[in-house]
């Protein structure tokens, strides 16, 4: 299997988080977090609901995967690591009242000599347990165990050109999946036919390359329901006068290009023709203002600034730095664009912005994903920055 980098590019990214590690006094780094098992080793596969990991050992040259015994060919496909630095447990170990991977893994760090060291782990994430966390520290009681949650997801942050290529090809799917999703919607259609049509686009992608599954599912709040940010779908049927928000993700190659936007079924209401206004020029603003030095705090206070001068308030944050990544999130969890984020934007940093304002019975979200650039800023979709009008004729001549 082709490697999506260069060797070289996965070699500079562990020599990065072994430099972070050495600055924390970490010896060992136990990563569990599926996407950065994949930024360092190229590891990608749908086996993040059992445990595995990836091991860096700040002084050996190559890291380990210990996994699951049927995923162990998927680690020696999928990754540049040595054949033999690839470790399996057996099934017992799945999902069992009794034995448990993480006393396999640290019978497996004491065997190599690590059950001394200070060791990383990342404890605040969607894939490792606190019995996950109580077995290592039974497996390895001269161990000493530091929080590493966001270390590699620091290193992350700032992207290679070929991460930004990846990008710009999601954000071409995720122009399509909008634009077929928006096109399917008129009253009649049930909500989850448009979120079949999103998803076909999504994973079919197009004529020059194909799309992957998304982090997210396509978000479709509908009518009262879009004042609630993270609804899905259900089979009810569009109505006349409802709005409708899609927010929906291009994938490729694990790296994510959020968008949304919002959709009037007809003539929309007045508070969403007050509102759609102040939505948009907050995110020009933003966009005009975002660009290197300037911290993500800075970009809050402009959008925050901007829409108070028409009267209204946004209590969530504005966006967040976003990429590589796996179910449940396409967020990084590093950086956020909201109040006092102390975060100094970087070229090629990446952050999707979502100003939406939400309200008690209904809301509005016009979203966008941008990167830094050497000067400024720069969107990575093309579809059209606007509050999205369908009026559709019937057989009578009729809107219906």
């Amino acid at each position: 299997m082709v490697l999506p980098f260069d060797i070289l590019e996965y070699h500079q990214r562990l020599q990065k988080t072994k430099k972070r590690m050495a600055e924390q006094g970490i010896d060992v780094l136990l990563i569990t977090d599926p996407a950065n098992m994949n930024y360092l080793s190229g590891y990608d596969a749908w086996s993040f609901y059992v445990h595995q990991m990836l091991v860096i050992i700040v002084d050996e040259p190559q890291p380990l995967w210990i996994g699951r015994y049927q995923d162990a060919n998927g680690a020696r496909v999928t990754t540049w690591i040595y054949d033999e630095n690839v470790i399996a447990y057996p099934d017992y170990y799945v999902h069992s009242d009794v034995y448990h991977p993480m006393d396999f893994m640290a019978d497996i760090l004491l065997q190599i000599g690590q059950g001394k060291r200070k060791i990383g782990v990342e404890m605040d994430h969607y894939y490792f347990t606190a019995k996950a966390l109580e077995r290592l520290k039974r497996g390895l009681p001269n161990a000493t165990f530091e929080d590493a949650t966001l270390l590699v997801n620091g290193v992350r942050i700032v992207k290679s050109d070929q991460e930004i290529e990846y990008m710009r090809r999601a954000a071409q799917i995720a122009d399509l999946a909008m634009t077929k999703g928006v096109e399917s919607i008129y009253p009649g259609v049930r909500e989850c036919d448009t979120a079949a049509e999103i998803y076909y686009h999504m994973v079919r992608g197009t004529s020059e390359f194909g799309g992957e599954y998304p982090a997210i599912v396509p978000l479709l709040p509908t009518g009262d329901h879009t004042s609630i940010p993270h609804l899905t779908w259900s089979d009810r049927p569009f109505v006349k006068g409802n709005a409708v928000i899609i927010e929906l993700a291009g994938c490729y190659k694990r790296y994510h290009v959020p968008l949304a936007r919002t959709v009037s079924i007809g003539e929309p209401n007045e508070k969403m023709k007050q509102v759609a206004p102040v939505v948009l020029e907050g995110i020009q603003n933003v966009l005009e203002f975002a660009k290197p030095g300037v911290t993500c705090g800075e970009l809050e206070e402009v959008w925050r600034k901007s829409i108070k001068k028409h009267g209204f308030e946004k209590e969530a944050r504005l966006g967040y730095s976003v990429g590589l990544n796996y179910p449940p999130d396409w967020g990084e969890h590093t950086a956020s664009i909201r109040r006092g984020d102390p975060t100094v934007l970087e070229p090629n940093m990446t952050f999707h912005l979502i100003p939406a304002l939400w309200f008690d019975t209904d809301g509005i979200e016009i979203s966008e994903t941008f990167k830094v650039t050497e000067s400024g800023s720069e969107r990575f979709t093309t579809y059209p920055q606007e509050l999205i009008i369908r009026d559709h004729m019937d057989l009578s001549g009729q809107i219906s």
